[in-house]
C-alpha cells in the first residue's frame, strides 16, 4: 500500500494527502508520522520547543521520509534542503479548517463574506501563524498549491477535500503576505494550466497572472462621516451627478498611468471644483487584458495590481470620502474570459459557466457566461457585490451589460439559443439572481446604489422587487443618450424634422428612475467625441455642446458624463493616452469645463432641477411643439415647489428676439443661465438679468415673459425672490 501511495505522490495524483502523510497513532501508543519533501537531502523531528526527537529515516528515494513518536504531540520539521536549513510545522499535522457552517452556507449560495472563506488567508491555526488556502473544485481529482515558498511544485503541497461542498484546503504554516500562488488541478482527464485563484484578494501586476497573498490587517479607514451620512446623499431627492472615468487614462504622471496615491492626488481636488457629486471607475477588478478597459475581469475580489496594491485602492476610495466626493464601480457579473490561468473549465468541467455553448459562450465578445442557476456560482457573484460594497466602502456598483443577462437569445440567431424551462427567452436564472443582489444589497448595505446599464425596454428595473421589479435604484437611459445625440448632430437647418427625438424621451422619463449616460462608449470606435459630433464651424460646435450639456442638465435625470467630456476633447478616447489637457490652454475649452462646473452647481443648489427627477410632477412642459424654431421650453418643479425653474433652449444659431413664454408666476423672474453669455464663450446674445411678466396669456398660463432666445443656448430662470 505505500508503494503504490507513493507512486500516487511522485505522479502529483494523490487526492487524499492527509489519509497517508502527517502524524497517525499506531496500536502501541506512538504516533507514525510520514513526510513527502521531494528534493530535500534529510527531514528531523523536533519538539515545539526545538529540542530534537530522531531524525526521520529516508524510505522512498523521491524524498518520502518516516519517524516515529513515542506519544502524541505537537512537532516541528527541520527540513535539510540543498540550499539551506528550513524550520517549519507539518500541514498535514493540522485539522480540518473551514467550519461547516461555512461550507453549508457556501453550497446554498448564500455566504455572504465568502472572501473570509476561500482564497488565500494569513491565520493563526494551534498557536502557529500561516496560510489558509481553500478553493472550490469539486471535480478535480487532485488540487495542489503551488508558488514561489515551494518551486512551483504541485507534489509539494496537495490540499484536502472536503465534501460535498467540493471545496479543496490545505495550511501553510509559517507562511505570510505577499507570496506569489497558483492552484495545480488534475481534473477529470489530465492535469490543467496553473491557476489563478477566483477568490485571490491580490495579484501580480499584468501580463503576470498569479495571486498573492493579501495581509492580515485591514485599512484604516477615515471615512465615518461620509458613510454615516451616505443614505441620504444617494436617495431618489439628492442630485447624482457622475464623472465616469477610465484610471488608466484620465491623466498620466511622468509619462505613465498613475499610481492610486497620485491619482487621488490629482483627481479629487479637480471632481470637487467640477461639482460632481461622484465618481465611477471603468471596471478596476484585475483583468489580464487593459485592451478590454476591464470588461473581462478574472478576479472579482481584487483590485487591479497595475496601479498599487489594495491598501492603495482603499486608501483613495478613503480620501475621495472625506472629500465628500461618492465612489461607484462598474461590476461585470454577466461574462469572463477564457484565458487558460482563468475561470474556464476550472476544474477540468464547466464549473462557472454554462456547459453548452448556446448558454455558456458570449458571440459579442468571445467570453464564457456565468451559470447563475447554480448554487455556488450565484453565491460567488452575490458575495463579490457585497466584497467591493463592504470592504472597501464602495457606494454604488453599475452593472454591466444587463441586458445581455436577462436575454437567452441575446445576439444569437434562431436556433443558436437555448429557451427556458417555460420555451420563453428570458433567462430566468439571471434574472433571480438580479433580483437577490438587490434585495441583498437593499438591506445588508443601506444607502449603496445598484445601476443597470439596460438597453430594453424590459419593464421595471428600478422598481422594487417586491413588487415585480428587478430592484435596481437606477437605470442607465439609452433611449435618451441615443435620440439626443441623433438630434443635436443634425445640422440646425434639418433639427425641425427630428423634434421628436427630444420630445420623445419625456414620454417615459419617469416610468424609471434614471440616470442620463454620455459614457465612454459614446466616445469611441469611429463614433467621434462628443465635441466632435458637433455640426457647424468651430464657434457652432462650442455652442452646441454648451447647449447639449445644459440641456442635459436641465432634463430630468440624474447626470452621467465621461471624462474628457468635460472640456470638449476633440479627438475620440484612446485607453493607451492620457486626455488632451493642452485644451485646457485655450479659451473656448476652459469656459466650457467652467460652464459644466456652473450646471453641477446649479443642479445642487436648486431643488427643482433634482428632487422629482422620477416623478412626473417634477416636470411641465411648456413649449414642445415649436419644431419650426427648434425652442423648447419646460417648468421644473421640487418637492415644496417654493420657486419653480423655467428652462428654454433654442437649437437654431439665430437670435430669436421677443420669444413669449408662459409662466406660473407674475413679476419679476431672473436670469440663473445663459450658455451663450461672454464668459462662457459664446456671443453676448439673449435675456439677462431680470424680466418682469405681463398679463399676456400664453401657453394655458395667465401671464407670460417676452424672452430674447440666444443662439445655439439654453437659459433657466426663476422668479425673484
Amino acid at each position: 500500500m505505500n508503494q503504490d501511495r507513493v507512486e500516487r505522490l511522485r505522479r502529483a495524483e494523490d487526492g487524499d494527502p492527509f489519509s497517508f502523510l502527517g502524524p497517525h497513532p499506531q496500536a502501541d501508543g506512538s504516533t507514525l508520522v510520514r513526510v513527502w519533501t521531494p528534493g530535500a537531502d534529510g527531514v528531523e523531528l523536533l519538539a515545539r520547543d526545538g529540542q530534537s526527537l530522531g531524525v526521520m529515516q529516508r524510505t522512498d528515494p523521491d524524498g518520502l521520509f518516516e519517524g516515529s513518536l513515542a506519544q502524541p504531540q505537537a512537532y516541528r520539521l527541520r527540513i535539510r534542503w540543498p540550499g539551506g536549513d528550513q524550520e517549519t510545522e507539518d500541514p498535514y499535522a493540522f485539522g480540518p479548517l473551514l467550519g461547516e457552517v461555512d461550507l453549508y452556507l457556501f453550497a446554498e449560495g448564500n455566504h455572504r463574506e465568502l472572501w473570509r472563506c476561500l482564497g488565500a488567508q494569513v491565520v493563526e491555526r494551534d498557536g502557529v501563524s500561516g496560510v489558509r488556502f481553500a478553493v472550490w473544485a469539486p471535480n478535480a481529482r487532485r488540487v495542489s498549491v503551488v508558488g514561489d515558498f515551494n518551486s512551483w511544485d504541485g507534489r509539494r503541497h496537495p490540499m484536502r477535500l472536503r465534501y460535498p461542498a467540493g471545496i479543496w484546503e490545505l495550511f501553510i504554516p509559517r507562511l505570510g503576505a505577499g507570496h506569489c500562488y497558483k492552484y495545480e488541478i488534475l481534473g477529470p482527464t489530465g492535469l490543467l494550466p496553473l491557476k489563478a485563484d477566483p477568490m485571490a484578494l491580490a495579484t501580480e501586476v499584468p501580463p503576470a497572472t498569479g495571486s498573492r497573498v493579501p495581509p492580515a490587517e485591514g485599512f484604516a479607514w477615515q471615512d465615518q462621516t461620509w458613510m454615516e451620512q451616505r443614505h441620504d446623499a444617494q436617495s431618489p431627492r439628492a442630485p447624482l451627478s457622475i464623472y465616469e472615468l477610465h484610471v488608466g487614462s484620465w491623466q498620466w504622471q511622468d509619462d505613465r498611468p498613475p499610481s492610486w496615491d497620485e491619482l487621488a492626488e490629482r483627481l479629487v481636488p479637480y471632481v470637487q471644483e467640477l461639482g460632481f457629486s461622484h465618481i465611477e471607475l471603468m471596471p478596476i477588478m484585475e483583468h489580464p487584458f487593459g485592451g478590454s478597459w476591464g470588461y473581462q475581469p478574472l478576479s472579482l475580489f481584487a483590485p487591479t495590481a497595475r496601479l498599487g496594491d489594495p491598501e492603495r485602492f482603499a486608501a483613495f476610495v478613503d480620501r475621495c470620502h472625506r472629500a465628500g466626493i461618492g465612489v461607484i464601480l462598474d461590476w461585470v457579473p454577466g461574462h469572463f474570459p477564457n484565458d487558460a490561468h482563468g475561470l474556464a473549465e476550472f476544474d477540468g468541467t464547466a464549473l462557472y459557466e454554462y456547459a453548452h455553448p448556446f448558454e455558456g459562450f458570449h458571440p459579442d465578445w468571445n467570453t464564457c457566461i456565468y451559470n447563475l442557476g447554480r448554487t455556488e456560482v450565484h453565491g460567488f457573484m452575490l458575495a463579490s457585490a457585497l466584497f467591493w460594497l463592504r470592504e472597501f466602502h464602495i457606494d454604488g456598483l453599475r452593472v454591466d451589460a444587463v441586458a445581455s443577462m436577462l436575454y437567452r437569445d441575446y445576439s444569437r440567431e434562431d436556433g443558436q439559443w437555448i429557451p427556458n424551462r417555460y420555451g420563453g427567452r428570458e433567462n430566468l436564472e439571471a434574472i433571480e439572481f438580479l433580483r437577490h443582489l438587490n434585495d441583498v444589497v437593499r438591506s445588508e448595505v443601506p444607502g449603496a446604489l445598484v445601476i443597470a446599464e439596460e438597453s430594453t425596454a424590459w419593464p421595471g428595473v428600478s422598481r422594487p422587487v417586491q413588487e415585480g421589479g428587478l430592484g435596481f435604484s437606477h437605470k442607465w437611459n439609452m433611449g435618451w443618450m441615443n435620440d439626443s445625440l441623433r438630434y443635436v448632430q443634425e445640422d440646425p437647418m434639418y433639427r425641425l424634422h427630428h423634434h421628436h427625438l427630444v420630445t420623445f424621451g419625456l414620454h417615459y422619463a419617469f416610468s424609471e428612475r434614471f440616470i442620463l449616460p454620455i459614457s465612454h462608449d459614446e466616445v469611441v470606435h469611429g463614433k467621434r467625441s462628443l465635441l466632435g459630433r458637433m455640426p457647424g464651424d468651430r464657434w457652432q460646435q462650442f455652442a452646441n455642446l454648451r447647449l447639449y450639456l445644459s440641456f442635459m442638465w436641465t432634463h430630468p435625470g440624474k447626470k452621467l458624463l465621461f471624462m474628457g467630456c468635460e472640456f470638449g476633447q476633440w479627438r475620440e478616447w484612446n485607453h493607451d493616452q492620457q486626455l488632451d489637457w493642452y485644451l485646457l490652454q485655450q479659451p473656448e475649452h476652459a469656459t466650457t469645463r467652467a460652464l459644466v462646473g456652473e450646471l453641477n452647481r446649479l443642479y445642487r443648489q436648486e431643488p427643482a432641477l433634482h428632487q422629482l427627477d422620477d416623478r412626473a410632477e417634477g416636470f411641465q412642459w411648456l413649449i414642445g411643439d415649436d419644431a419650426r424654431n427648434s425652442v423648447f421650453a419646460w417648468l421644473r418643479h421640487g418637492e415644496q415647489d417654493q420657486h419653480p425653474l423655467l428652462v428654454v433652449h433654442n437649437f437654431t444659431p439665430q437670435v430669436q428676439a421677443g420669444y413669449r413664454i408662459g409662466v406660473p408666476r407674475a413679476g419679476g423672474w431672473e436670469v440663473l443661465l445663459n450658455t451663450d453669455e461672454a464668459h462662457w464663450g459664446g456671443s453676448g446674445a439673449g435675456a439677462t438679468g431680470s424680466l418682469e411678466t405681463a398679463a399676456v396669456a400664453a401657453h394655458g398660463l395667465a401671464d407670460s415673459l417676452l424672452v430674447d432666445l440666444p443662439p445655439l443656448a439654453s437659459l433657466v430662470l426663476r422668479p425673484r425672490r
